[in-house]
């Protein structure tokens, strides 16, 4: 199929239309019917036709093929978002820095502080094995490491779950991730 610009196309394996702004050998920039440059290969593009009449001079089995081939790629793409869907919820959040647990730390001896948080991280794990959530980042700051510490012994103690040091890009080297396996 021969493709000119301007031309009016639609991407074979996704809902994206728009028109040709640019052509490069085998590969077509189209400008998106949002306004984005998009390029993609020219056998992923189809000429959408304007007027009733260049449709008659198509085969049907052409056009039966090239619809045929559409809906395939469009049910494979629909399993595929799916799975990327299911990996990509974000874990869930607890930050156990005290600030954050209670108002004011006024008057409470560093034993209470470790006792309040480890008592809300134990908590929050119940609560996401209850409500079969997956992926749990405990945030627990640097400092000297009594707190990460007993984090480890208190999740070490639960055979589903295991446990590692959350994404250091977002978290730094304050937090730890805390993956539970959950019973079909």
């Amino acid at each position: 199929m021969k493709f000119a610009v301007g031309d009016s196309v639609q991407v074979i394996d996704d809902d994206i239309e728009g028109e040709i702004v640019e052509i490069q050998g085998d590969i077509l920039t189209i400008e998106t019917l949002d306004g984005f440059p998009m390029k993609f290969p020219t056998k992923d593009l189809v000429k959408i036709q304007q007027d009733v009449e260049p449709l008659l001079e198509l085969e049907s089995d052409t056009i039966a093929e090239a619809l045929q081939e559409k809906e395939h790629f469009r049910k494979n793409k629909k399993r595929a978002s799916n799975k990327k869907k299911e990996k990509q919820i974000p874990p869930m959040e607890v930050d156990l820095h005290i600030e954050k647990l209670l108002p004011s730390k006024k008057g409470l001896s560093n034993h209470d502080i470790l006792t309040k948080q480890l008592d809300t991280a134990r908590g929050q794990l119940e609560f996401a094995i209850r409500k079969r959530i997956q992926k749990i980042v405990f945030i627990h700051g640097v400092g000297e490491g009594v707190l990460k510490a007993e984090l480890e012994y208190l999740f070490s103690r639960y055979e589903n779950v295991k446990f590692y040091d959350a994404n250091y890009q977002r978290y730094g080297l304050g937090a730890t991730e805390v993956y539970i396996f959950q019973n079909p």
